[in-house]
């Protein structure tokens, strides 16, 4: 094992990072013109009473701003079949173009047909670094059976069982 201080080597930090194998989620807000949406794997659940989940969002990205201000948002846990949205939500956040997707009575757009769907009220926006982290509070969910869609080492992928 190869040992580094992160904070002189950043490559060396960001690929030990990606050693951890994530599910790959797409965030959407009501934007000031559009529907937004961007593709993220820094999801994690916070609490189960109160339901809290919470997720990262880089100040760097362009969407940044959209996100922390936020009231309400979503978090789709995307299935194994559906690399091509996350791919579209990493480039653009346009990416509504061709989706079946729908609003909310608050406005949050919701993307159709995902593996789980949180639907969330801001609850806190804390500073992180180069990141804030957005905690929701869940105010309703769904899912569907299936296979997740999984990021490891830069690369999507799926979840296979090992014996």
């Amino acid at each position: 094992m190869d040992h580094f201080p992160p904070h002189e080597d950043a490559r060396a930090f960001r690929d030990a990072l990606g050693s951890f194998a994530t599910g790959v989620t797409v965030v959407t807000c009501d934007g000031a013109e559009a529907p937004i949406g961007i593709t993220a794997n820094s999801f994690a659940s916070v609490s189960l009473d109160p339901p809290l989940i919470l997720w990262s969002p880089a100040k760097a990205s362009r969407r940044f701003a959209a996100f922390r201000d936020a009231g309400h948002f979503a978090i789709h846990v995307l299935g194994h079949d559906q690399r091509g949205i996350a791919d579209g939500f990493t480039r653009s956040q346009s990416a509504f173009d061709g989706l079946d997707w729908h609003r909310d009575p608050r406005g949050v757009p919701l993307i159709d047909g995902c593996l789980a769907r949180f639907v969330c009220e801001t609850e806190a926006v804390h500073d992180a670094g180069d990141h804030v982290i957005v905690v929701g509070l869940v105010r309703a969910a769904a899912r569907r059976d299936g296979a997740p869609l999984v990021f490891h080492a830069g690369r999507f992928g799926a979840f296979s069982e090992t014996g």
